[in-house]
């Protein structure tokens, strides 16, 4: 298996821009002096299933601004996170790698300075590179280490920086601090934090960011407020949801679904106004049709219906997340059905503005997909599961399978070389994912077809080998 420190030693170890090509390096350098290279601006949201977006078929009216966006850009139907728990899914976003590779593979494991992210990447371009909110890619093994984040954890957002390391520990709905780039808070009261987010975002679209920029806004909404143990909505606004749709998949498990809906629907009402107010900004500013807008989230959902806390499962309401691209070569007016990766993301977004996908990066560009190259797309996402188990999982266009590790502990083993069969689901049949079918002889072909497949990913993307066994007690 390739160490975390083995791979900072090899290519891992180099800047983006140090894999550039001289003949990349030439365009990074025309396109430097050119100013219609595309702004980047990643709304970035926290534990927000796919299924609360008008575009996706929800009913609940949330997401008018998005689902205006999506008809007008990209709406990637099938998009998969890496790892459905913050931290890692976060490393994965900004690298573009999976967790053996970054070294963040659960919450509070910091991600190593020598690890390249996409903010390198342009800031190696001559972007001006930004970013707002939550970030959880600081070691945090003390409560001091919640809040400010030292220069050098910062993931390369260099030239603007306004977050908190732990934003839920640093500030609860109405009040809090975000931490500037030496260290100082800069605190709100009074105002909803999703609100506060977006005036700093727009103070940087007005009068700091300069153009070509790449600003990530990472919000805290519509994850629960860990200290409260709940989900907050801006005020008045759970009331608008009360008694509200239930997505099947939640209806015949017990969980705390029917308490938290209407603030968790509440906050993503709140966001996606929010969302109008950035869009509305761009336009203001004259940045708008020059900007890429990307719309995701880190991971799903399930309200304590799969485990004991919201998420660390291999369910869809865990894994499926909402992705949207507008903008220079995205407003398309399309549904891309294809399987696709949370680690897809940076590789796409450098793809789209003329940088080189460096090596060590195991995402994928998704612009072929937008011209219909589809022939040579695997049409599945390999997922990683820490904390809750050790586990690996494959979702494709029909099933979901995962194995799980059951003599290691999700909390302090990484990996290993021994799986067990745990869980398949036929979305064909089942897509609200009701009954495994996992030890059901009518599936045994088709377990063992995903189990060699899962294999066959654990090998290239961990770079080990390792044994998954049937389930037992077929029937």
């Amino acid at each position: 298996m390739l160490s975390r420190r083995d791979f900072l030693k090899g290519a891992g170890a180099m800047a983006f821009g140090s894999v550039i090509t001289a003949q990349a390096s030439a365009q990074v350098e025309a396109q430097s002096s050119s100013p219609s290279r595309p702004n980047v601006l990643i709304f970035f949201t926290d534990q927000q299933r796919w299924d609360t977006v008008g575009a996706y078929g929800s009913p609940m009216g949330l997401t008018p601004t998005l689902d205006a966006m999506a008809r007008r850009g990209t709406l990637f139907g099938n998009a998969v996170t890496t790892q459905p728990v913050c931290a890692p899914a976060r490393a994965c976003l900004w690298t573009g790698m999976y967790q053996n590779r970054h070294g963040v593979w659960c919450n509070g494991l910091g991600l190593s300075p020598e690890i390249p992210t996409i903010a390198h990447a342009f800031k190696g371009a001559g972007y001006t590179v930004g970013y707002i909110g939550k970030w959880h890619l600081a070691s945090h093994s003390k409560p001091e280490q919640f809040g400010a984040v030292p220069k050098e954890a910062r993931g390369g957002f260099e030239d603007f920086w306004e977050a908190s390391n732990v934003l839920e520990h640093t500030s609860h709905p109405y009040e809090g601090a975000l931490y500037d780039s030496e260290g100082k808070p800069i605190r709100f009261e009074g105002i909803y934090r999703t609100d506060f987010l977006t005036q700093r975002a727009v103070r940087f679209l007005k009068e700091v960011g300069k153009d070509p920029f790449l600003l990530a806004i990472s919000y805290l909404e519509p994850h629960h407020q860990n200290d409260m143990n709940r989900y907050v909505a801006p005020e008045g606004y759970a009331k608008r949801y009360a008694n509200p749709f239930v997505p099947e998949d939640l209806r015949p498990f017990p969980g705390d679904w029917y308490s938290e809906l209407p603030d968790y629907y509440g906050c993503i009402a709140r966001l996606d106004e929010n969302l109008a107010t950035i869009l509305q900004t761009l336009a203001e500013t004259g940045k708008l049709e020059n900007t890429i807008v990307v719309f995701v989230s880190d991971h799903g959902c399930h309200f304590r219906t799969r485990n004991a806390e919201y998420k660390r499962s291999p369910h869809e309401s865990s894994i499926h997340i909402p992705l949207v691209i507008a903008g220079p070569g995205f407003n398309r007016s399309l549904v891309i059905p294809e399987v696709v990766s949370l680690a897809d993301v940076t590789p796409t977004l450098l793809d789209a503005v003329g940088l080189p996908i460096p090596p060590q990066v195991q995402g994928h560009s998704l612009l072929p997909l937008l011209d219909r190259r589809v022939d040579t797309w695997r049409n599945e996402a390999f997922i990683q599961i820490s904390e809750s188990m050790v586990a690996r999982a494959l979702r494709t266009e029909r099933y979901t399978y995962c194995a799980v590790a059951t003599d290691r502990n999700g909390a302090t083993d990484p990996n290993s070389d021994h799986y067990t069969d745990w869980y398949l689901y036929d979305l064909y049949v089942d897509p609200k994912q009701l009954v495994n079918l996992v030890a059901r002889r009518p599936y045994e072909a088709v377990a063992k077809e995903l189990r060699e497949r899962l294999r066959a990913r654990i090998a290239e993307v961990e770079g080990i080998e390792v044994r998954i066994e049937p389930a037992r007690f077929y029937v």
